[in-house]
């Protein structure tokens, strides 16, 4: 069964140093990388790793950043349907990671993805309507992820919004998603609450079901992953594989996983182990698309455990 996602490529331009420099401050960093990034990319790089049959759509430009775009996609087995645009670049992110606890702080650039609109998702609809599963984020703007929960709805496909990054969003667009996969930081500014405890978690997901989700799926990074509504209420703990080297795309891999085992029919509590599973692996690596791990190294872990 297929996946499909729309999102962002960009490049990630990621910097490893004990701390961020303050304003004005040049420090010596401990490592440096170029590779691929964005989070609907990462997401379906992850999915297609996992074993899923993934589309992505999106818009880059027709520049060398796009080119690294092209090549990740197909040593992944992703299935591009992606326009290019001539007259505006590729985005780009920049990621520091801190050498000490592999924790990260992004600032990203959509470039020409920020220009997709819900025109845009239209003329691809025979490829949300054909899907198991529709996933998407909020780095594209919020109209086209919008509508592209509406096709997927009104085609009966299974729809996922990871809302990241945060955003303000439509009240119509809680009802779309029949997952809902905010993490910490993400639920509390969508609800106002605070969530840095499990219960306080069950609070904010709770205010999520209110608004008309499905069901809340809270990532809590090393805690692992709340699920809350459609008669689930369970933890998920999360997968201790190897020493954390970097939490950078941790919420992609999830997502990924999480997707495909939706689409190959695992009920949502098995889907989310699944998805820690991914997860798991992916933090003991560098990077974001990079360090996502094959199906057999998922299923390894799965069975070990």
């Amino acid at each position: 069964m297929s996946v499909t996602i729309l999102g962002i490529f960009v490049a990630d331009v990621a910097f490893r140093a004990t701390r961020q420099p303050a304003m004005g401050e040049t420090i010596l960093g401990e490592d440096f990388r170029l590779g691929p990034g964005g989070k609907g990319s990462n997401q379906a790089v992850a999915a297609a790793m996992a074993g899923g049959r993934v589309t992505f759509l999106s818009t880059i430009g027709a520049d060398d950043f796009g080119a690294i775009a092209k090549a990740t996609w197909a040593r992944a087995g992703v299935t591009p349907r992606v326009r290019e645009l001539a007259d505006t670049g590729t985005g780009a992110a920049y990621i520091f990671v801190s050498s000490q606890t592999g924790d990260n702080a992004i600032i990203v650039y959509p470039g020409a993805a920020g220009t997709i609109t819900a025109a845009d998702v239209e003329a691809e609809a025979a490829a949300i309507q054909g899907a198991r599963v529709f996933m998407t984020q909020l780095e594209q703007p919020v109209a086209a992820a919008l509508r592209g929960l509406q096709i997927a709805r009104d085609a009966g496909v299974t729809t996922i919004l990871n809302p990241a990054p945060a955003a303000v969003l439509p009240p119509e667009i809680y009802p779309l998603c029949d997952y809902l996969t905010p993490n910490e930081s993400e639920a509390a500014a969508l609800t106002g609450l605070p969530v840095t405890s499990l219960p306080e978690a069950q609070a904010a997901a709770d205010a999520l079901l209110a608004l008309g989700v499905g069901v809340a799926v809270v990532t809590l990074g090393a805690e692992g992953v709340l699920l809350r509504g459609r008669g689930i209420d369970t933890h998920v703990p999360s997968f201790r594989v190897g020493a954390v080297v970097d939490t950078t795309g941790a919420g992609d891999a999830f997502n990924g996983g999480f997707a495909t085992a939706l689409a190959e029919g695992a009920d949502p509590v098995a889907a989310a182990r699944f998805g820690c599973a991914v997860a798991g692996i992916s933090v003991t690596r560098s990077g974001t698309a990079p360090s996502m791990p094959t199906r057999a190294e998922v299923d390894a872990l799965l069975k070990g455990a």
